[in-house]
């Protein structure tokens, strides 16, 4: 009476041949789970390149250490993705900068603001609310809603149910106060 493997079971038992170094299941193994490992390596390298080379090296490792898997502690493929995952992972790590590229990295000069220029913004974004809250709450949201967070008139005087026009004296209006909060 034979038995009926299931793909686990088969892939398990393609393992065990490779530790015993047998190159026809190491052919199958290759034909029945590469397309799987090469998802896992291009899902975590993002090149395909070189994904399919760390495929190649991934299936060496394979070759190499069938005889570490025990079946029955996980599934055959289980193992043979976390080699090809720890091997990308490898490969991604190994792509980090080395100590020397992060000392060059830090003489370059910082871009932002200056710490006075910085402070000088905060200090006039203060002010610019303080006047802002000088004004009506439905105006100083308009002010707000169009330059700040580029709405244009339309859409501010369909939000506030106002006319067009009302929504332009508006906010030409409540320019004019901050302008002259703002100067004094």
């Amino acid at each position: 009476m034979s038995m009926i493997q299931t793909p686990s079971q088969d892939i398990a038992d393609l393992i065990s041949r490779c530790a015993l170094r047998d190159r026809a299941a190491f052919r199958l193994l290759y034909e029945r789970t590469s397309a799987k490992l090469f998802g896992v390596t291009l899902r975590i390298l993002k090149d395909r390149s070189e994904a399919e080379e760390a495929l190649q090296e991934v299936f060496v490792k394979i070759w190499q250490r069938a005889d570490r898997y025990v079946a029955g502690t996980t599934s055959p493929i289980s193992w043979l993705v976390a080699v090809a995952r720890n091997h990308s992972l490898d490969i991604l790590r190994a792509r980090r900068p080395t100590a020397d590229t992060i000392d060059v990295a830090l003489e370059i000069p910082d871009a932002g603001p200056s710490p006075e220029r910085a402070t000088q913004n905060n200090q006039e974004r203060a002010q610019i609310e303080t006047c802002l809250g000088t004004l009506e709450p439905d105006r100083a949201a308009a002010v707000r809603g169009a330059y700040l967070d580029g709405y244009s008139y339309e859409e501010l005087a369909e939000r506030h149910t106002v006319p067009l026009n009302t929504m332009r004296t508006w906010l030409r209006r409540s320019l004019l106060k901050l302008k002259d909060c703002l100067s004094s």
